[in-house]
C-alpha cells in the first residue's frame, strides 16, 4: 500500500518531546483532567470496591440454606473480582502520582456503595444487586465527568465481572424493577468501562 504525505513529525523531534518532560512521570501536558480531582474520585472508587469485597466476603461464610453452597461459591468469586478491581484502581492512582487510601478509617463514608449484610441468600444477593447498581450510576457518571480529559482511566476493563452475577441472580432474588426494565442486567454495557 502506498502512502502520501509526508510523515508529520522527523524522528529528532520525537526524541526531543518524548525527553522534555520525562521527570514529570506519566503525566504529560496532554492530559486534559483535573488530576488531583481524578485521584480524589479514583479513592472513593477504590473504597467502594472495597466496600464490595467485604460484602461479599461476609456473604460467602455467612451463606446458608439448600442452595448455599453455589451461591457462597459465587460469592467468593465477586470477591476476588472486586479485589482485582480494588488493586487496578490502586494502581492508576499511583499512575497518576497519587496515593491510594486503603485506611480503614471511613472506608465506608468514602464508599459510594453500603455495606450492608443481608438477612439469607435472597437478601445477600438483593443487597449485592443493590450496591452494583450504585457502582453502575456512579461510574458512568464518572465516565461523564472525565469526557476525554482521561481515557486511560475510563478504559479500565470489566469484561466479565458482571455476566458471571446473572445466574445467582436469577435463581434467589427478584431484583427491583426500574420502569419495566431490569436495569440489574444492564450493568455488563454499563459497568465495562470505567472498572475492571
Amino acid at each position: 500500500m502506498a502512502t502520501t504525505g509526508e510523515f508529520l513529525t522527523d524522528v529528532e523531534t520525537l526524541r526531543r518531546r518524548a525527553r522534555e518532560h520525562i521527570d514529570q512521570g506519566p503525566i504529560t501536558d496532554s492530559y486534559g483532567a483535573d488530576r488531583e480531582r481524578v485521584i480524589a474520585v479514583l479513592n472513593e472508587v477504590l473504597a467502594t470496591e472495597l466496600v464490595c469485597v467485604l460484602r461479599y466476603k461476609r456473604h460467602y461464610y455467612t451463606a446458608t440454606g439448600i442452595d448455599s453452597a453455589s451461591v457462597a461459591a459465587e460469592f467468593l468469586q465477586h470477591a476476588t473480582d472486586e479485589q482485582g478491581h480494588a488493586d487496578m484502581v490502586a494502581a492508576r492512582i499511583v499512575q497518576l502520582q497519587g496515593a491510594p487510601n486503603f485506611n480503614p478509617d471511613g472506608l465506608a463514608s468514602r464508599s459510594h456503595a453500603e455495606y450492608k449484610e443481608g438477612n439469607g441468600l435472597v437478601d445477600m444477593v438483593r443487597e449485592d444487586l443493590i450496591a452494583e447498581r450504585v457502582a453502575v450510576a456512579s461510574y458512568q457518571e464518572i465516565i461523564r465527568w472525565l469526557g476525554d480529559g482521561d481515557p486511560t482511566t475510563t478504559q479500565i476493563d470489566d469484561q466479565d465481572h458482571p455476566r458471571r452475577r446473572g445466574g445467582a441472580r436469577r435463581r434467589h432474588a427478584q431484583p427491583p424493577q426500574d420502569h419495566g426494565v431490569d436495569t440489574a442486567r444492564n450493568v455488563p454495557a454499563q459497568r465495562c468501562v470505567l472498572l475492571g
